[in-house]
């Protein structure tokens, strides 16, 4: 399912500190829904609970539980330190090409009439 790797990226973003699970399942809900496949929220929390309640509560797991409902990724673990370089911020290369842009659209009423 897409669920995990939205965790596991949530995940990553939150770094040592971790985050709550509420904020988890947010942000798992609102990257997943859309308009053609709407999501039951409390089916995501459902999912995203058990997730993180399983994959915390198994030895050597990448998910590590820190306190009352807060969950963050166990740095000791190569599979967390995998995720780190896979989901880590990749300098966004932006194509700005000022030279070549003219404007070749159709004029919807014509030059002529202005």
């Amino acid at each position: 399912m897409n669920y995990d790797r939205e965790i596991l990226a949530v995940l990553t973003q939150a770094g040592e500190q971790g985050l709550k699970l509420e904020h988890i399942v947010r942000h798992v809900y609102n990257a997943c829904n859309s308009m053609f496949t709407p999501l039951n929220y409390k089916d995501v929390y459902a999912y995203v609970s058990q997730y993180l309640m399983k994959n915390s509560k198994m030895q050597g797991s990448c998910v590590q539980k820190t306190g009352y409902g807060v969950y963050r990724l166990n740095l000791a673990t190569t599979e967390a330190q995998q995720l780190m370089l896979q989901f880590g911020s990749h300098p966004v290369q932006e194509e700005v090409s000022e030279k070549g842009s003219v404007d070749s659209s159709l004029s919807l009423f014509g030059d002529d009439d202005f």
